[in-house]
């Protein structure tokens, strides 16, 4: 039967193999489930509905990627995703999370339609080099703010808006220490490098009398409180639709760029440089994306974190839903997800904007009207605190110093039209 459903022999793997490196994706990601309900939770939500959420629409992806797509790649709630609809959305624009939710699933819709009418490649290609670099760099560099702001290392200031905090105070202590914890095994060659300095620094937290103990397992919480809890009435107003798009254009790049990266290191990419059942994997994770809203969490994504399976010998799609049973297992260690104080997560943040930024080397600095737009990205998604406006500037930076530097005729049309659809958001909006 596995055979028959993941063509392993075709693909020069085994069932021992492909569950092996399952078990290793998922240790290399599992911090998702702790970072992502404490995320959220900042929101209003309940932690253990989204606890519950995240590891219910971590499975969905996981094995309709697996099954469906028969690809290695795991799916679950991504970062950056879930800052966007925290602090720019919810916190920053004053929107409910209930009209949050209803954004998202709107942009899984979005997202499956342009898989299903195949113009995603057209989407996808004629995005500039350069803008998807600068996209993903900005992303984590915001991720590595917030996570200086959740530990007290960056305080606000009426004179300079940020100065340092209290660097002795102990979340900032701890925030330190699971970074460095983090760097210093993930060199080492842990899998779990990221959980594992997290559970380091709750334990601490907990011997010290920072966090109470409730317990490792249980019976998973109830999802009631953020089940179909979708606000469509809200998220139907005009000034939503640059959130829609905002969600479904990271998502898009982010999910292409993590499919290619994973497919090239499995030697899965085809004699014609393409990706095979391209569209199936993308219709996977949009499918998610709707499905995890409906259940109470923020976009479901690819994760670049597939690669630790792949490099370990995942060829199939029997790698993700090796991943999405132990997703499923997950749900039963709610209480020990309930422990981990925000502080906790910082490394992983830190972490993860380290490996997003790393792009950047492949920007042509010596050429300006490719360097300034990519800067514009970076710098003002955290600045303004929120991706969408970091996006819009970054597309409308590119198109006017191209057009001004004579170089007019590489900007393609869909670059005037997304720039120009930003700068009317901008002036009217």
């Amino acid at each position: 039967m596995l055979e028959k459903l993941f063509k392993l022999k075709e693909h020069g793997t085994t069932v021992r193999t492909e569950i092996m490196a399952g078990v290793t994706t998922f240790l290399t990601m599992a911090y998702i489930i702790f970072v992502n309900p404490t995320m959220l939770a900042s929101t209003g939500m309940d932690q253990g509905s989204v606890f519950v959420a995240t590891c219910l629409a971590a499975m969905i992806g996981c094995f309709v990627m697996g099954f469906y797509a028969n690809y290695p790649v795991a799916q679950a709630p991504g970062m950056g995703l879930n800052a966007f609809f925290t602090y720019t959305v919810v916190l920053g624009m004053g929107h409910t999370w209930q009209v949050a939710l209803a954004a998202v699933f709107l942009s899984g819709l979005c997202f499956i339609a342009l898989s299903v009418m195949r113009v995603r490649e057209w989407i996808i290609n004629s995005i500039p080099h350069s803008l998807r670099i600068g996209i993903s760099a900005g992303i984590g560099l915001f991720l590595a703010f917030i996570a200086l702001q959740t530990s007290g290392i960056v305080v606000a200031s009426p004179a300079t808006l940020v100065k340092a905090g209290d660097l002795t105070s102990f979340p900032a202590i701890m925030a330190g220490l699971g970074f460095v914890l983090t760097i210093g095994l993930v060199q080492r060659g842990f899998k779990a490098a990221v959980l594992i300095a997290i559970l380091i620094v709750t334990a601490i937290s907990i011997i010290v009398g920072e966090v109470d103990y409730n317990g490792i397992m249980s019976v998973p919480p109830s999802i009631a409180p953020t089940f179909m809890q979708l606000d469509f009435s809200g998220a139907m107003e005009v000034g939503l639709i640059s959130i829609v798009f905002a969600f479904l254009f990271v998502d898009l790049f982010d999910t292409a760029g993590t499919l290619v990266g994973v497919a090239t290191k499995a030697n899965l990419i085809g004699e014609d440089g393409k990706l095979p059942r391209l569209n199936r994997a993308l219709l996977a994770d949009s499918t998610a994306t709707s499905v995890g809203a409906l259940l109470g969490t923020s976009n479901t994504t690819s994760f670049v974190e597939s690669v630790s399976g792949v490099a370990v010998g995942g060829r199939t799609g029997l790698t993700a839903v090796t991943v999405g049973m132990l997703f499923l297992l997950a749900l039963f260690f709610a209480p020990l997800a309930g422990m981990v104080p925000v502080y906790a997560t910082a490394g992983a943040l830190f972490y993860v904007a380290i490996l997003m930024m790393s792009g950047l080397v492949s920007i042509d600095w010596r050429d300006l009207t490719e360097a300034a737009p990519v800067v514009v990205v970076c710098l003002l998604m955290p600045l303004t605190y929120s991706i969408a406006e970091g996006i819009g500037l970054g597309f409308i930076t590119f198109a006017v110093v191209k057009a001004l530097s004579g170089k007019g005729r590489e900007v393609n049309i869909s670059v005037w039209v997304i720039s120009t659809l930003f700068l009317a958001k901008i002036i009217f909006l």
